[in-house]
């Protein structure tokens, strides 16, 4: 489990647990509303939602809509770095725990 100690090295999954393992969908709308001054998505090209949040796609999932992608600036996120996320495209693709558990 991520502690203090191994943070820096621990992966997505051990951080993902030690944070957020069983919070609400709730939870998880107030825990991206707490990062979007770190989100990266409202300056990214393929972003074009207007909404309530249209943004921290790697914790809320994709969009209802397929938009054309156009660049990604997920990998100089950080919330990327923070998290040891290893994916990109979460807009279009799914969370970080969707694609986690898609690759396993």
């Amino acid at each position: 489990m991520a502690d203090i100690e191994t943070w820096a090295t621990d992966s997505f999954e051990a951080k993902y647990k030690a944070l957020m393992s069983g919070m609400s969908e709730a939870d998880l709308k107030k825990s991206a509303v707490q990062v979007l001054h770190l989100c990266q998505c409202d300056k990214c090209p393929t972003n074009t939602d207007v909404g309530e949040i249209s943004a921290v796609y790697c914790t809320l999932g994709r969009r209802d809509r397929d938009p054309k992608r156009k660049g990604c600036l997920c990998s100089n996120c950080a919330i990327t770095r923070t998290m040891s996320l290893r994916w990109d495209y979460y807009c279009t693709r799914g969370s970080a725990v969707e694609l986690s558990e898609y690759h396993q």
